[in-house]
């Protein structure tokens, strides 16, 4: 009770818990993402096919090829590791979207209770005055005209974006380096084929 008391009275409570929900619901997000996603056979093979494809790739791209019929064949080659290095990451892509609902529903939750605990409160201050629509993401909620005033969403919004991205990586949950360069599950259209 004295410790509850105690943090309570402190300046920075409602931004410290705020973070402190923030952190603990990126652990819950990566742990589910880990049970239904990196822990499986599909996931390491995928990865695994990335990977190598696009170290093959590089390889390729770097190496000279010396006369015109060795070119052709040569683009060619690299077309299709370029072709399976976009379907696996499209797989890879279609197969993280199942937990994507479960963590998406997650942070709903969390969302709306944090909501309904800081709603109308300021929960920090920025050090800058925002401009435009930062200011309204900022100021979400909360009565008075201070633009430095900062509502609970912004912080969380803020937090959950940054820890959970350096999370993945400190845990090795990053995606694999060739899957953001091959496009993701909705690629950017291939100029070749026009």
């Amino acid at each position: 009770m004295a410790t509850t008391q105690m943090f309570s009275s402190l300046k920075y409570s409602d931004s410290l818990t705020v973070v402190g929900i923030s952190f603990c619901t990126a652990i819950v997000c990566e742990s589910i993402s880990w049970l239904l996603i990196y822990r499986t056979n599909s996931y390491k093979s995928l990865k695994y096919s990335i990977d190598k494809a696009s170290k093959k790739l590089e390889t390729m791209k770097t190496e000279n090829p010396t006369k015109i019929s060795n070119k052709k064949s040569k683009t060619k080659k690299i077309d299709r590791v370029e072709t399976s290095l976009k379907e696996s990451s499209r797989d890879l892509s279609l197969f993280k979207f199942k937990s994507g609902a479960v963590v998406a529903l997650v942070l709903f939750v969390v969302f709306g209770l944090l909501n309904s605990l800081f709603e109308g409160k300021v929960v920090a201050k920025l050090p800058f005055k925002p401009v435009g629509i930062v200011m309204k993401m900022s100021h979400r909620g909360l009565q008075g005209d201070d633009a430095t005033d900062c509502s609970m969403a912004f912080l969380y919004f803020l937090c959950s974006i940054s820890i959970r991205t350096n999370l993945q990586k400190f845990l090795g949950f990053s995606p694999p380096r060739g899957a953001a360069a091959a496009g993701g599950l909705f690629p950017m259209p291939d100029p070749k084929t026009n």
